[in-house]
């Protein structure tokens, strides 16, 4: 068993600063980087690479160089890219501008002379109070009902054609890549090792793991329904342009219903307009590039098929550069046949747009590494009096050393949610297994968890078995995200790490709990409308999920789970905290 003053060597490493904010409720993520003594320096994958093979650091592995050979030519190829779409970017502002300002035009023009032809002449002189309603947000008469107003849409779409000219042409895109291969094989290194050397070249991009980005899609397809869906966001934006208009009430009454209507029709199509601002830097007021680098990409049920292919579809299309891992070939994702025919177009979609690499390598190089270092210092085991004394004794001193002053907080999640934290100090935290794991919380709590403090205390983490499987399945996303978020994370435990996981001959760990979207109420509106959309039936899935759950699945969660738990063991990992963590990239 380690000594209290191994373990507080390699944790008071990470103190850099003692003031803090809590980060709210986003999404931002700090790509890990293989460093030890400097912050990460632009360079290419390759280079990246093979120095940290002549340093030592990595083992040299074919696949993973041949990997990374694939990364420096994308990454080649993306200066060139960002400027291209930046020039994209400034001609597509410029076409929707004139576009938007001749749709309104044409439609003035329509209104005007459908007055002159008398077509609202029955209209009595209440039309005034009939406008009044509309600004009110309510159900009004339509002008033209049904199929006459779906063709006068149309009918304004193709005079617009011809007047602006078609959509500027995108430029196309560098292939991504999509990596697959067992646990362990440096998958997720490599492509971190892309993003970090992204740093400063492209300006839209984001990280998501799974969990990480089904709740993105979640809030942003919330955030849509909430800003186009409510009767005051529909008031705001007919009176913004309409009611000013120096022309008769009744002209605004029509005006209103068509755009009433083009609003309706935009609504119908949320997952694309959500996919628009997946991967928007709000902050940057120039458009370029987008790469999204997407870690364990999974189909774990019909929802996660549909959003994924209507999102991913859309960004391929419109220039984004994908990179994406997985521990199974794009065809293997989807096992158990779950909407066949929406799964093979993303699929067939993904294949165009990404080179499709396999990492054949059967070592798990965590274990490795792990091997290579010195005796595990945080992980202590089994619980007995003399690794709880060493546990509160780290404790005490890690604390009095980040201030001394504990307290608790209250960390925001989503949708007003919140999750209490008992106790803290500058960026430590400290929880119970049972706390974490032994209530009904999900990836969102974790993930506030993880952003928000660097180093995380666990006690009395026990063997998991059948008995307890809800709270094995929230451990496992537990660790995901500390993992992700490169969290230190020091933990009293009743077994070693890999006798941890137990009782898969009893029945399965592993189920959809960790990607429940935290609420019952947004969870079943948001699914049941995106699975509406197309035109999905979800009945009989949840047989379907745990047929295909019911094997290899839950194995590579629990391998996965083992071998981050043994990498964020090793000085390489723990080294990079202060360089990696979000808490260090906070305002002071």
């Amino acid at each position: 068993m380690p000594k209290v003053s191994q373990i507080s060597t390699v944790i008071l490493r990470l103190r850099y600063s003692s003031s803090r904010r809590l980060s709210n409720g986003g999404f931002n993520f700090v790509a890990r980087s293989y460093c030890t003594s400097d912050p990460p320096k632009t360079s290419g994958p390759l280079t990246s690479y093979s120095k940290l093979v002549e340093q030592g650091r990595l083992q040299h592995d074919p696949y993973q160089e041949k990997v990374a050979s694939a990364f420096e030519n994308l990454f080649g190829r993306l200066e060139n890219f960002e400027k291209e779409m930046e020039d994209y970017h400034v001609r597509l502002a410029e076409w929707e501008k004139k576009r938007e300002e001749e749709r309104r035009r044409l439609m003035v023009e329509e209104a005007e002379k459908k007055e002159e032809e008398g077509m609202w002449a029955s209209m009595n002189k209440h039309g005034q109070k009939l406008l009044g309603r509309w600004v009110l947000g309510r159900r009004q008469m339509n002008v033209e009902p049904g199929v006459g107003k779906w063709v006068s849409y149309l009918n304004r779409e193709r005079k617009l054609d011809s007047i602006v000219g078609s959509r500027p042409v995108i430029p196309q895109a560098p292939k991504g890549l999509y990596i697959y291969g067992n646990v362990g094989c440096g998958k997720t290194m490599l492509m971190d090792m892309f993003y970090g050397s992204t740093d400063g070249m492209i300006r839209q991009r984001q990280r998501f793991h799974f969990h990480e980005a089904m709740l993105k899609i979640n809030e942003q397809m919330h955030k849509y329904w909430k800003e186009n869906g409510e009767e005051k966001s529909t008031q705001y934006r007919i009176s913004s342009w309409i009611m000013n208009l120096p022309v008769d009430e009744k002209v605004k009454e029509w005006l209103a219903g068509e755009e009433f209507y083009k609003q309706q029709l935009q609504m119908k199509h949320i997952l694309p307009a959500v996919a628009d601002k997946f991967l928007v830097d709000q902050k940057s007021s120039k458009k370029g590039a987008s790469i999204l680098c997407f870690d364990e990409i999974q189909t774990v049920d019909v929802f996660a098929i549909v959003a994924l292919s209507g999102i991913m579809s859309r960004l391929l299309t419109t220039g984004t550069v994908l990179v994406a891992t997985s521990n199974r070939a794009p065809r293997e994702l989807n096992q158990d046949g779950m909407q066949k025919e929406i799964f093979d177009k993303f699929i067939s979609k993904l294949e165009k747009h990404c080179e499709i690499i396999s990492i054949g390598s059967e070592v798990d190089y965590r274990r490795v590494a792990a091997k290579n270092s010195v005796e595990n210092v945080h992980y202590l085991w089994p619980l007995n009096n003399a690794v709880l004394e060493e546990f509160e004794k780290m404790w005490r001193q890690v604390t009095d050393q980040y201030g001394g002053e504990i307290t608790s907080a209250t960390l925001p999640v989503m949708f007003g949610r919140t999750v209490d934290v008992p106790e803290s100090c500058n960026g430590v935290a400290r929880f119970t297994f049972e706390y974490l794991c032994g209530r009904p919380v999900g990836a969102a709590d974790y993930i506030a968890v993880a952003k928000n403090y660097h180093t995380i205390f666990i006690s009395e983490i026990p063997a998991m078995s059948m008995e307890i499987r809800d709270k094995a399945r929230r451990f496992i996303t537990l660790v995901d995200e500390l993992y992700n978020h490169h969290c230190c994370l020091v933990s009293s435990a009743e077994t070693p790490i890999d006798e941890l996981f137990q009782g898969t001959a009893e029945g399965t760990l592993f189920d959809l709990e960790s990607f429940q979207f935290e609420t019952e109420t947004e969870d079943s509106r948001l699914r049941r409308d995106v699975l509406a959309e197309g035109s999905i039936s979800a009945t009989g899935s949840p047989s379907s999920i745990v047929k295909m759950l019911s094997g290899e699945e839950e194995m590579f969660a629990f391998a996965r789970a083992a071998s981050r738990l043994i990498e964020m063991q090793t000085p390489l990992y723990l080294e990079g905290v202060r360089f990696l963590h979000p808490y260090f990239h906070q305002p002071k």
